[in-house]
Parts: structure tokens; sequence; C-alpha cells
């Protein structure tokens, strides 16, 4: 995430954390964990509150969560009781660790021309056959919005995005609104990927 970004999560952690800690995300789990042996190791990526860590980890899997905000990695670490890494995608160098990268509403924030890398890293990270949610708000272009700079994509921007990066087919992709109430109007791009051959970050 840019400098603002990054400032926008500082000053406003606690608040972010109270508006999504409870919002209910299980529809999304039952599209993604299918995929998922049982137990299997998953990423967090871009974790946040640790919501859905916390969720993954009640099911019984092994889960590895991280965020590029120090002030949320501190406050999930202790809902989570376990460490947090402070990481940005590009900063990922994991190889075939992970069964599954949850990455809800956190690639949105790496800017347009470092999304082909974040998702080649992310590629990296899975082990054959491993699969990766992601979510986006839904649109094209890039913005910046009280704050936080977004990358909003569309499936047209999917399918542009995924032509640069080796290693990954989609599988599926699907609207929803928002979760939190209120804000269902809002709609989001869902994806689900899977991970076809070894991959390179720089490559």
């Amino acid at each position: 995430m840019d400098e603002a970004t990054a400032a926008y999560y500082r000053d406003n952690a606690a608040a972010f954390v109270g508006d999504t800690l409870t919002v209910d995300m299980a529809p999304l789990y039952a599209r993604f964990l299918p995929y998922l042996p049982p137990g299997g190791a998953i990423l967090d990526a871009g974790c946040g509150s640790g919501r859905d860590a916390r969720a993954f980890l009640d099911r019984g899997y092994a889960v590895t969560a991280c965020d590029a905000s120090a002030h949320l990695a501190a406050l999930a670490a202790a809902y989570l009781g376990q460490p947090v890494p402070v990481l940005r995608f590009q900063e990922f160098g994991w190889t075939h660790a992970f069964d599954g990268i949850w990455a809800c509403a956190s690639l949105l924030h790496v800017p347009g021309r470092e999304l082909p890398d974040a998702l080649r890293r992310l590629a990296r990270a899975l082990r054959p056959g491993g699969v990766i949610y992601a979510s986006f708000k839904y649109g094209s272009g890039e913005r910046e919005h009280h704050g936080r700079h977004f990358t909003d994509l569309n499936e047209v921007g999917l399918a542009t995005l995924l032509n640069h990066v080796k290693g990954l087919s989609l599988m599926e992709t699907w609207t929803t609104g928002d979760r939190r109430p209120g804000r269902e109007s809002e709609p989001w791009l869902n994806v689900l990927l899977r991970a076809t051959a070894p991959s390179c970050p720089n490559t």
C-alpha cells in the first residue's frame, strides 16, 4: 500500500477493526474452503482485523496471517494469539507453502502496475493445485477515496491482468454486494484462481 493508505490504517485501525470484525463472511468461505484439504495451510494475505484468519483457525486449518499495516497487524495478532508479520504483497517470498490464499479486500490497495508481480508471488506461494480467493471493488481504473488508494477491477480488467501472470488459471468470478450492513448496494468482484504451474515473481 502507498503512504497515504498506510496512514489511513494507522489513524483508523481501531475503527476499521470495529467496522469489520463481526461481518458474516460465511457465504464466501463456502466458495473457497471446499477446494482445500482438511487442515490445509492457508495464507490470509492482508488479514485486517484477523476476522477471516480466526474463522479458518476455528475450522481446523493451519493459518498464516499477515498485513501491510503495522497497526492492523498488531491488533490482529492480539486477536488471533499468534504473530502477524507486517508484509506487503511485493515482499512475499514463499514457495509452495500454502494450499489456499485468502486475499479478501487486500489486493485492491496494490497499484495497478504492481498487481502482476503481486499475483506472481501469490502463485509461487501456492502448492500445485492450490487456490486463491481475491476480491476487488467492482469497476475499472485507480482512484483515491477517503485517503486510500483503490485499484478497481471488473471481468475485463481481470482478464487483462491475468494475461500478464503465468501459473494461474481462472476458476470463476461472481459479483456480490458489500457484506457490511447498510452497504449492500456496493458491488464487489469475487475471484477464484488455481495454481497451474510453478511461477517465479520475476517472470
